[in-house]
């Protein structure tokens, strides 16, 4: 999409935005776009009964009660004086149809839509052009479903096929950038996003962080980076780590003072994992193992003149059942038979070995035999078992909890659906379902080793219910429950500590708004309770982007550039470096927060508040390689940087951001340039 042309930020304000459907998406939409100091019109079918957002009745410029399908209704809410319109009623045919009146009245108006129909909606970009349309609940899917991961991980996103990851990560003692200063931290493949003191609040603003401080222990970082693999616990979708896993992680916690504690641990861990019968069978292996030993012992010991061997086998045979075998006639050797000198303790015990060692048999028979029918069930049903560990519980499978899944399935994550009512088997041939009651249903799920739950029904009360009984299970479970108010989410949050509640049509009317400015918004991700976007801009002649060096619109717009393709070439540049230019035509995709969208769409740059002072070259290549630094930084041509440092100690008259003026200082000094930041601000 390409970016908004340069005008004067009155002419901007003075813009005026359509919005068709006052429900919940609806006013969201509207409190969004007032942000960005705009005019709104609105037009519903009905006088709104409940206003979710109570500030929107003021801040609409003109409210029109009608179809906005109608040619005389969007007349009146001035469709030809509208930059965009926003079409987001809950009847899908109503948007499209309204985008069809919209387009022949004003050529020019940029249409934004809410439907699901993907392969209709990129024939209407095609056709209609300076169109997009989004789904709201595809957009909040991936906030839950980031939620339930309940790792480091804040946000995932694919561009150009490399799979990217936002980590918030919490500094420990021993990491591999305690120590650094932030800068170093900065790679191809990362870019530091926020730091965060241990002793200090998250930053206010995005992207705000101190390049020259040093990251001590019990800091938070935030960075992007390209993602390199998977967890390990992420390789095994739907079931829980390998026993072999499970194993290494126990020999290696094993030390002298805690060696019982640690087996004990293992055990309650591989004894809580398994169903009924595979414990039953587990006590039984060990007690016949125990009994054949002892056996081999005690007719080694009472019949001396026998083998080792034949003590072995002889209590093999009474373990399977062959007690008259050995009593009924058959000799050990050529000696009379065991019976005619065997104390009645070693008879009995002989007989207690072929009972034990038939009953283990007949669990054998059992476990194979659930194995078999097992198998069988899920050859028909083609579903995985129930994860023992490590899962996520997703409660409620309408579209919502749909895309959910999928999400979390692309990102390799165990999970288990629960809903009541049966679903068509094909939806879901990879993931374990439960169909009942959440009573049961939970019983079922194994929430008590689960990683998270995740509650979307339609029903806000009962997803808060089926959320408080998940907790009372399992304290320490992640809890995240959908709303579709913003005042009960409000309300609750305060209350319920322990929950994330999230509201869909809140979190889908921030990227609604950004696109009616005519961006394409690719993702978002949450950051110190902001919604981060992944943006698109192709730049044009006069856009508020176009002739700048990358490490102005980062620190000026308090954006993150982390994809750069020059025009009319098929190679990109991931994390590109901050001195390169766009030129028109040129591709970007940033990181940035509203009010970076919004300095970008006014063209308001952050103000510049350093300077570099220049002491002196220290040799006479210096000369020219500090030049050539001033040039790529700077963005002045070389010749003026040649000047500047033909004329030695001076202060370079071009401001700078404080990135910028403290990476010309350590570039400076790399070549042999002495040199240090001044501040200009007041």
């Amino acid at each position: 999409m390409n970016s908004t042309q340069t005008t004067t930020s009155q002419e901007k304000k003075q813009n005026l935005f359509l919005v068709c459907g006052l429900k919940s998406l609806g006013q969201h939409c509207i409190a969004v776009l007032k942000e960005y100091n705009v005019k709104v019109s609105a037009i519903d079918d009905v006088q709104p009964e409940y206003w979710e957002v109570p500030e929107v009745p003021s801040l609409i410029e003109n409210l029109i009660i009608g179809d906005c399908r109608q040619p005389s209704v969007l007349e009146q809410a001035g469709i030809r004086q509208c930059r965009s319109i926003l079409l987001v009623t809950r009847n899908e045919r109503m948007n499209i149809e309204a985008a069809f009146a919209s387009r022949r009245m004003n050529p020019h108006v940029r249409i934004i839509v809410r439907s699901d129909k993907q392969n209709f909606t990129e024939l209407l970009y095609k056709n209609l052009g300076n169109f997009v349309a989004f789904e709201p609940t595809h957009l909040s899917a991936h906030a839950f479903a980031l939620a339930a991961l309940g790792s480091e991980a804040i946000g995932y996103f694919t561009l150009e096929g490399q799979l990217l990851r936002v980590i918030e990560h919490q500094v420990q003692q021993k990491d591999w950038c305690n120590g650094k200063s932030v800068h170093r931290l900065n790679l191809t493949t990362r870019r530091i996003l926020s730091h965060t003191p241990v002793s200090s609040q998250p930053p206010t603003q995005f992207y705000e962080w101190n390049p020259e401080a040093l990251v001590q222990a019990g800091d938070t970082l935030v960075y992007i980076e390209v993602a390199p693999e998977l967890a390990l616990s992420e390789q095994y979708p739907g079931k829980s780590q390998p026993f072999w896993w499970e194993w290494q992680q126990f020999v290696r916690g094993i030390t002298a003072k805690n060696l019982q504690q640690q087996i004990m641990r293992f055990w309650q861990s591989y004894y809580q994992s398994q169903n009924q019968i595979r414990r039953i069978a587990t006590i039984y292996a060990i007690t016949v193992l125990i009994l054949w030993l002892m056996g081999i012992v005690l007719y080694r010991l009472y019949y001396p003149h026998i083998s080792l061997q034949e003590a072995f086998y002889a209590t093999a045979v009474l373990l399977l059942g062959g007690y008259g075998d050995l009593f009924g006639g058959v000799k050990f050797t050529s000696q009379p038979q065991p019976s005619d000198y065997m104390p009645w303790w070693l008879r009995l015990f002989s007989l207690g070995l072929t009972l034990i060692g038939q009953a283990f048999v007949g669990v054998l028979y059992a476990l194979l035999t659930d194995a078999l029918v097992t198998s069988r069930l899920q050859f028909f049903n083609r579903h995985p078992p129930i994860p023992q560990r490590n899962h996520v519980v997703l409660i409620g499978l309408n579209r919502l909890g749909q895309r959910v899944a999928g999400i979390l399935q692309e990102l390799n994550q165990p999970l288990v659906g629960i809903d009541t009512t049966t679903l068509d088997q094909s939806t879901f041939p990879k993931i374990p379902l439960i169909v009942d009651n959440a009573n049961a249903a939970l019983a079922m799920a194994n929430l008590s080793y689960a990683k998270s739950i995740v509650v979307v029904g339609d029903d806000r009360m009962e997803n808060l219910e089926i959320g408080l009984m998940a907790h009372a299970i399992n304290p320490a479970i992640r809890l995240i429950i959908r709303s579709q108010d913003r005042q009960f989410s409000e309300n609750i949050a305060p209350l319920f500590p322990y929950a994330q509640v999230l509201c869909g049509a809140a979190l889908s009317a921030e990227v609604f708004a950004c696109a009616a400015f005519g961006e394409n918004v690719l993702s978002f991700f949450h950051l110190n309770a902001e919604i981060v976007m992944v943006t698109e801009y192709k730049i044009e002649e006069g856009d508020t982007l176009n002739g700048l060096l990358l490490s102005q619109i980062a620190h000026g717009y308090g954006v993150v550039p982390i994809l750069y393709q020059k025009a009319r070439q098929h190679n990109y540049s991931l994390m590109p470096w901050d001195d390169v230019k766009l030129n028109a035509g040129d591709r970007l995709i940033v990181l940035a927060a509203s009010s970076g969208l919004q300095r970008i769409e006014w063209g308001e740059m952050l103000p510049r508040l350093w300077q570099v002072h220049i002491e002196k070259a220290l040799t006479k290549n210096a000369i020219a390689d500090g030049a050539e630094k001033i040039a790529s930084i700077t963005g002045c041509n070389f010749t003026t940087a040649r000047q500047w440092m033909n004329d030695l100690p001076r202060v370079l008259p071009t401001p700078l951001y404080k990135h910028q003026a403290q990476g010309l200082v350590r570039q400076l000094a790399k070549v042999q340039v002495l040199a240090n930041t001044i501040f200009i601000g007041q």
